[in-house]
């Protein structure tokens, strides 16, 4: 079973309350006290449904009231009340004498709320709006100071010219035969110093300087291959010797 109606609806009045009607309520209010508030329309001689008095009492006719907006004190407690417990305004009104939470809430929509978009805070979070923004730059700056700072796009451009120019300033002070040779298409004037000498004279060269192996050259002659003599080993061919060496090695092993 579901919970009872407060009152019978029947025969209920809906609407604006009269001032007939307000003075019936503060009266039996201020006479016998706050009781159950299903009770109090029959109790008061109203034809009203227990929550409409009770709503009628607490927002417009309790002496406590306070009428007016909320001053800046009250707004900042509401703030700070709001970050703490959210959207719950029956607990902020309790710590706010004289005002309803139907009335702080309304508050909060129509100028607390705009109020700290405007200061860039969000009003769900209580946080900075660019927070995250501001910690990707916070990060970027460490990772900067870890690694170094790296160069931006006009450095490069400027330390690339910079090259540029000490290369060309280089080019210009070696020999022009140089350069020709080295970057360009005419090689009929080789590098070949004339000090430089080639191992026999009369030999016939090609266009690079060395010379030409189908010719016959007499000092290719002269070379021979080594063989142990030419290393002072030419002992190792001696018997005698050979069977000392065996000798003295089997002597090591045992």
């Amino acid at each position: 079973m579901g919970r009872q109606p407060c009152c019978d609806k029947l025969g209920v009045k809906k609407g604006p309350w009269t001032s007939e009607e307000d003075k019936k309520l503060i009266n039996f209010i201020l006479t016998n006290g706050q009781c159950c508030w299903r009770a109090v329309p029959k109790l008061a001689g109203l034809r009203r449904c227990g929550k409409s008095c009770r709503l009628r009492w607490t927002n417009y006719l309790r002496p406590d009231l306070k009428r007016g907006l909320l001053s800046e004190a009250e707004e900042q407690l509401v703030i700070d009340l709001h970050a703490r417990l959210g959207n719950r305004w029956s607990k902020i009104a309790a710590r706010l004498p004289g005002r309803t939470d139907n009335e702080i809430k309304n508050h909060w929509n129509t100028h607390i709320k705009k109020k700290l978009l405007k200061m860039g805070i969000d009003p769900v979070t209580h946080e900075p709006l660019n927070k995250e923004a501001e910690e990707t730059e916070a990060s970027n700056v460490e990772l900067q100071e870890l690694n170094g700072s790296l160069p931006s796009s006009e450095d490069t451009e400027n330390c690339s010219g910079d090259e540029s120019t000490h290369l060309l300033s280089f080019c210009d002070k070696i020999d022009p035969s140089l350069m020709n040779c080295l970057w360009g298409d005419d090689i009929s004037n080789p590098l070949v110093d004339p000090s430089w000498e080639l191992p026999c004279a009369g030999i016939n060269h090609n266009m690079d300087g060395f010379p030409s192996w189908n010719e016959d050259c007499a000092w290719l002659l002269d070379c021979q291959d080594f063989g142990v003599h030419d290393f002072g080993m030419d002992c190792f061919n001696d018997v005698g010797v050979m069977n000392n060496l065996s000798t003295l090695e089997m002597g090591n092993k045992q």
